[in-house]
């Protein structure tokens, strides 16, 4: 079972990735990154306040992440973008099983986000299909 720590690391990870795939990306596809790295941030910031208000010091963004492939031109950029927002779906996912009420539905909200820009993100790449059956949940 995931936590509100764990979906905060995943956040941090997901902002991190953003810069990569940014920088790879041009006109609406570079607009839809900059948006996504804000959804990650606001989200990263709700979290820590969540974190710290209930007395949890929150951890900090490690100074680098490690990408699971080079990040190199337009078609990887889309790979990673798909891949972070599949991941952090998944960490959201797994903190539904402990929530209810507030937390459940931030939960809920934030899988259901990260899953939608992963669609999108397929759409964009030209993934098919780009709807994937339970977002979040282990292939």
């Amino acid at each position: 079972m995931s936590t509100f720590a764990d979906a905060l690391a995943a956040e941090h990870a997901a902002i991190y990735a953003y810069g990569p795939i940014g920088v790879r990306l041009a006109d609406a596809a570079a607009t839809a990154a900059r948006a996504a790295e804000a959804a990650h941030r606001s989200r990263r910031d709700a979290l820590i306040l969540k974190l710290a208000g209930a007395g949890t010091t929150p951890a900090p963004a490690a100074p680098a992440y490690t990408l699971p492939f080079p990040v190199t031109d337009r078609t990887s950029a889309l790979r990673l973008a798909v891949e972070i927002e599949d991941r952090t779906a998944a960490v959201w996912r797994a903190c539904l099983p402990g929530t209810t009420g507030t937390d459940r539905a931030t939960a809920l909200a934030a899988m259901t986000d990260a899953a939608v820009r992963a669609t999108r993100w397929r759409r964009t790449a030209g993934v098919k299909p780009a709807v994937v059956p339970f977002p979040g949940r282990p292939a």
